[in-house]
């Protein structure tokens, strides 16, 4: 008989696809890096009018950004670990979902959770200023 939580194989599963993907963070961060700079590159020899390519690399940037954030999240349950994760099968699915949220929080104090919980934070604000910075119209910027 095993001592301590049990994991479902469906935890496990989503835990393992979150490691591949944390495994990613950094060529994500690189393109995303890569993005911005072509963007702002274009950005300054076009300042007075945008161009279409302005609004391709603006919507690339987008994308990489949130790539990377997706990474980070990934990074961040990763470091969390699988008591964080809802089980689908569970039979009191309330209260499984309620264990997990409270394994969260506990996990989200320990310092090796901290790191990744601060660099979502960074990603996300980044994305957002981004999209607030520059707001893609139709076929220009506005």
């Amino acid at each position: 008989m095993p001592l301590g939580r049990r994991t479902t194989r469906d935890v496990m599963e989503r835990y393992a696809a979150d490691r591949e993907l944390a495994g990613t963070y950094r060529d994500r961060l690189a393109e995303a890096v890569r993005a911005e700079e072509e963007f702002r590159r274009v950005q300054a020899r076009d300042a007075a009018r945008p161009t279409e390519e302005l609004r391709t690399l603006a919507v690339e940037l987008d994308r990489a950004l949130t790539e990377a954030l997706r990474a980070a999240e990934a990074a961040e349950r990763v470091a969390m670990g699988p008591k964080t994760y809802v089980p689908r099968d569970a039979k009191d699915p309330a209260k499984a979902r309620r264990a997990a949220e409270i394994a969260r929080r506990k996990a989200k104090a320990r310092p090796e959770v901290r790191p990744w919980s601060d660099e979502v934070d960074r990603l996300r604000t980044a994305r957002e200023a981004h999209r607030l910075s520059f707001r893609v119209g139709r076929g220009a910027a506005a």
